[in-house]
């Protein structure tokens, strides 16, 4: 009868070993989890004042934390059991390896090893479990705060800037790459007239602040300045945003994205030529605004320059220099005679035409990639973002440091303030738009789902403080803008 040896013997033993443990598990396990019923049970039975779909919620995303804790525990004990394996099979080899005497020391210093490695293991498992739970708990926060309320589909390309008129009706503007600009009825989502006067991309859409008269920047290198007359359809009811919302997030491919053969846009009023042609550039105008009261206007072009325009003769003013390479965005203060560019060289400048004689000119350099976008707000503040994926907010009295630094993670596009409220909402090339205050805080993130939100890139974002339906528009490469109305007062109480 063959003798079992020693090695085999072990090997037995640590076989037993390893399988009256898992039972034990399993027992501790089944135990654990009839415990975990029962309070819930008791939970659900005690009265709350909370909503019990928040409850509910609630109670889910505990278990799941429950159950990701109870994972790692079982995890930890079978590697702990195999180190202890590891350790007494060394010892009864006679604590060789490879004909290697393995000292007390070294066997020490591997176990030491295998359980330096168990501990990293277990923080990264922790983190990305506890990140994805708290993710998703503030994805519910967010939603009951961040509501849909209407899409504007009629583009056949990719839109590249949205804005909302300062005077009555007020409308919604939409600028994209199909060549045309679209003014729309917030309310409805009708489109109520075309522009189709350029024939390149138009990049950006303005509204003068007392007139009804549009600016628009395009790829031909022009900027157009245009008439509309529109007549606001009668507001249909509005569908509660709560009944769009969809718990995951899914991938999208073009042919998910609207049609625009079946929309509206083509049978509203067209405008087809503008008022003025503003004509200076030698490249693609990537944006233009309005200066305070109207008169003057300022262009950003690929050609590396600004040019600033007298909107009566279309003459230009002034041409302002300095940047090393192409623009990406201009933008003026709201009441004085101030303009900032901003640029791939990764700088944004502060133009100062207060004074007629002298054009100051202030550099910030802080960024480490292209300035996608630069914006005034209230009191001496500017707000930049870049490709860098940072948000800096700026003291015009002090341009050495920002005061106030928002890490993402993605490539920030034209970003916008709500200046009352002092609420920053950017736009990201990952899809997501996210709302900051200008200290840096995270506020929020808008939804986005299978069933609303954007699909493709988001590039512009603008709010619209005074309407009551929509206070927040976004608009992005999946030919689509959206109108969200924001729980301002939730909003800030959640921070």
């Amino acid at each position: 009868m063959p003798i079992e040896s020693g090695s085999c013997a072990s090997a037995r033993q640590a076989k037993q070993k390893r399988k009256s443990h898992s039972l034990s598990i399993r027992r501790t396990n089944s135990s654990e989890q009839e415990r975990a019923g029962l309070q819930r049970d008791m939970l659900e039975g005690q009265d709350s004042k909370l909503p019990s779909s928040v409850r509910n919620t609630l109670l889910e995303l505990f278990g799941q934390i429950e159950r990701e804790f109870e994972n790692l525990y079982i995890e930890n004990l079978e590697l702990r059991r195999e180190i202890d394996t590891l350790n007494e099979r060394l010892a009864g080899e006679g604590q060789t390896i490879d004909g290697a005497e393995l000292s007390k020391g070294q066997l020490k210093t591997k176990a030491s090893h295998s359980t330096s490695q168990l501990s990293q293991k277990l923080k990264t498992t922790y983190k990305a479990s506890t990140s994805k739970i708290v993710s998703s708990f503030k994805t519910t926060t967010s939603r009951a705060i961040c509501q849909l309320v209407k899409e504007y589909v009629g583009h056949r390309d990719g839109i590249w800037d949205v804005s909302v008129a300062k005077t009555q009706p007020v409308v919604l503007g939409t600028a994209s790459a199909d060549h045309t600009a679209l003014l729309w009825s917030i309310e409805t989502g009708k489109c109520l007239v075309k522009y189709a006067g350029h024939v390149g991309s138009v990049n950006s859409i303005k509204f003068h602040p007392t007139e009804q008269v549009a600016l628009t920047a395009s790829g031909d290198q022009t900027a157009h300045i245009w008439r509309y007359m529109v007549q606001l359809p009668t507001p249909q009811p509005t569908a509660d945003g709560n009944q769009m919302s969809g718990e995951d997030e899914v991938e999208f491919s073009d042919k998910d994205e609207p049609d625009a053969d079946g929309d509206g846009s083509s049978d509203c009023p067209t405008v087809r030529g503008p008022l003025t042609s503003l004509k200076s550039h030698q490249g693609v105008v990537i944006a233009a605004d309005w200066l305070v009261g109207g008169k003057q206007a300022v262009t950003a072009s690929w050609d590396r320059t600004a040019n600033l325009y007298d909107v009566e003769t279309s003459e230009l003013v002034h041409s302002l220099t300095g940047h090393d390479q192409e623009l990406t965005h201009c933008c003026t203060h709201p009441t004085q005679r101030l303009v900032v560019t901003s640029s791939r060289d990764t700088t944004f400048r502060l133009w100062d035409f207060r004074d007629p004689s002298i054009h100051s000119v202030n550099v910030f350099q802080g960024h480490t990639d292209t300035v996608t976008s630069a914006v005034f707000t209230v009191g001496d503040n500017v707000v930049s973002g870049s490709d860098d994926r940072t948000v800096k907010v700026w003291d015009l009295k002090n341009m050495r440091s920002p005061i106030a630094t928002i890490r993402t993670d993605s490539a920030v596009n034209r970003i916008n303030v709500c200046v009352g409220q002092r609420i920053i909402a950017l736009p990201h090339d990952n899809r997501q738009v996210r709302l900051f205050d200008m200290s840096g805080v995270r506020l929020a993130r808008l939804p986005r789902s299978n069933r609303q939100g954007h699909r493709r890139m988001v590039c512009c974002s603008a709010w619209s403080e005074d309407h009551p339906i929509c206070n927040l528009f976004t608009c992005g490469f999946d030919r689509q803008a959206i109108g969200w109305n924001i729980n301002i007062p939730a909003l800030l109480q959640e921070k």
